[in-house]
């Protein structure tokens, strides 16, 4: 059963954190600010997170509330902190494990955009990686070439700049969820998404944020949308984060 209006009123959302679509089922989308993070990684995150509540890592919820009566909130999939956008969340534990099954069947499409440094030499192509994904001093790093984890994302030119920056907003498919995929597959064919700090161009986004004012990675996801089945009926999903301002500002 999905939760009651209450339930949905009294969420502990995260800074400037947005409701953007939600079913008669439970199944709700947030826009997740760049710089918020998709739930607590450690004791004290609760505040800069999805919710500003306990994140309970077994179940993948977020519990408040009180003990004779907790309230909780299932998540369906998460962002980079770095990366703004479409993030989904359930009110029930059955409604979660439905939902994820679909994930990881890759039955949700997914679209992104990115402002990229760089312009494609096509408009449109299918890119096909394979990734190594290691772990340094506690942070994940992503690498191609020589990895046996595949990765594929569907890449369209939406708009081109060919002035002093050289920039290009790219749509982004991916048909795989690696951990950095869309970054790193944009890096290695000589398009870093500008702001990217870990695999970008460091000179570039230093002048970059001159200009800008900002030094958020430029990486949304826009769309996000599928079909499920629960409790014996058929639904339609879609939810849609609008493009953040700052992208616009450039093109």
């Amino acid at each position: 059963m999905s939760a009651s209006g209450g339930f949905w009123a009294g969420l502990p959302l995260g800074r400037d954190v947005v409701e953007i679509a939600r079913d008669a089922n439970g199944l709700v989308a947030f826009n997740k600010p760049a710089g918020v993070l998709s739930h607590p990684n450690e004791a004290g995150d609760e505040r800069r997170s999805l919710l500003t509540a306990r994140y309970v890592t077994d179940g993948e919820f977020f519990e408040w509330g009180t003990a004779e009566a907790p309230q909780r909130l299932w998540l369906l999939n998460r962002l980079d902190a770095a990366t703004s956008g479409v993030i989904l969340a359930a009110c029930n534990a059955e409604l979660a494990t439905q939902i994820r099954a679909h994930f990881k069947r890759k039955q949700v499409r997914k679209v992104y955009r990115a402002l990229v440094f760089g312009l494609p030499r096509v408009k449109s192509e299918l890119w096909r990686d394979r990734l190594k994904v290691e772990k340094r001093g506690g942070q994940i790093r992503t690498v191609t070439g020589d990895g046996n984890i595949p990765a594929e994302c569907q890449m369209t030119v939406v708009r081109t700049k060919n002035a002093e920056w050289r920039l290009a907003l790219l749509q982004l498919e991916p048909r795989t969820g690696r951990s950095h995929q869309l970054r790193v597959q944009c890096e290695d064919r000589g398009m870093p998404i500008v702001g990217d700090q870990t695999y970008g161009d460091f000179a570039r986004n230093r002048e970059f944020a001159k200009i800008a004012g900002t030094k958020r990675l430029f990486l949304h996801s826009l769309e996000t949308s599928f079909e499920y089945e629960f409790q014996g009926r058929k639904n339609k999903f879609t939810a849609h984060a609008p493009l953040p301002v700052e992208f616009a500002e450039f093109l």
